[in-house]
């Protein structure tokens, strides 16, 4: 029996329809699947620190590796921050970093505030100016620095990781001075006519209104100081004025058979970036968002 037009046309629609929505689905059901795996990809070293911390000296070197320790030594955690002077590097990197970020916030947003708000000859050409220094490495600055700090009696000193923080940054100054052309400038004109001046409408308009744009300093400029190595490596050479990043690296170099007790200090270095960036992530993204809302 052969077969008609209208059984080859019903035969042809019986197989399966895949819709547009279905498609968008499965789409999207691919990506998230592609970005978990780069998540738990990404989160192994950590896993790994963590389980390293809580090992024994012996499990350490177990092959092949075991990833859940036999025996849970909470103890590590203690024995690593008394095995190096842990709280007096901590309280150095808390006051590098603290004060670091007082100098950069300052700076940065007066800096961007004068790009941003007001209005003087050759401001668009000192900001190309400023945009042009990012293409200079910072590796190139460092022998004339260490050379001018020297001269100025700085080394072993902290203030050449402090100084610098209280004249801004390009890339910084840039990101706020973005968010800042966002805010609407009647409100610049409301400021002025109540007989507000330029520190005023700084201080008491633009600044309220930058929170978002401040956090992003913030975030940037503590993690950038926290985990500085170069810098205190150049610098500073007296133990007592040490800092984590170079603590943990002296502990490696004297102690490089405990990997427990250096892996469960620096976790407990790295506790305070991952606490900063979960708090403040809602306001990380945002001022990144609206830092390119208007150039």
């Amino acid at each position: 029996m052969s077969a008609t037009p209208d059984t080859l046309r019903t035969a042809t629609h019986a197989g399966p329809h895949v819709t547009m929505r279905q498609r968008n689905l499965f789409n999207r059901t691919l990506t998230h699947l592609v970005l978990l795996f780069g998540v738990v990809f990404m989160f192994i070293p950590l896993v790994w620190t963590l389980s390293t911390s809580l090992k024994s000296p012996g499990e350490v070197y177990i092959f092949p590796p075991t990833w859940i320790p036999k025996e849970i030594l909470w103890s590590n955690y203690y024995r690593a921050v008394t095995a190096i002077p842990f709280f007096l590097y901590l309280w150095n990197t808390v006051l590098i970093t603290a004060l670091s970020i007082v100098g950069k916030v300052a700076s940065i947003t007066l800096v961007a505030f004068a790009f941003a708000r007001l209005r003087w000859w050759g401001r668009d050409f000192m900001f190309l100016v400023m945009l042009a220094t990012m293409m200079l490495p910072p590796h190139i600055t460092l022998i004339p620095q260490f050379i001018m700090f020297k001269w100025w009696g700085w080394l072993d000193t902290f203030l050449p990781l402090i100084v610098p923080a209280f004249f801004g940054g390009p890339y910084l100054t840039f990101l706020v001075r973005q968010y800042l052309l966002a805010i609407p400038r009647e409100l610049d004109d409301a400021a002025r006519i109540d007989g507000c001046s330029d520190f005023g409408l700084y201080w008491r308009i633009i600044m309220p209104l930058a929170k978002p744009a401040v956090l992003i300093v913030v975030i940037f400029v503590f993690n950038g100081a926290w985990n500085e190595f170069l810098l205190p490596l150049i610098y500073l050479h007296n133990p007592d004025l040490f800092t984590l990043a170079l603590g943990l690296r002296m502990f490696q170099g004297e102690a490089s058979t405990s990997w427990n007790l250096l892996m469960a200090a620096s976790l407990l270095s790295m506790l305070p970036v991952v606490i900063l960036f979960f708090t403040t992530q809602r306001y990380f993204i945002q001022g990144i968002v609206f830092t390119g809302v208007k150039a």
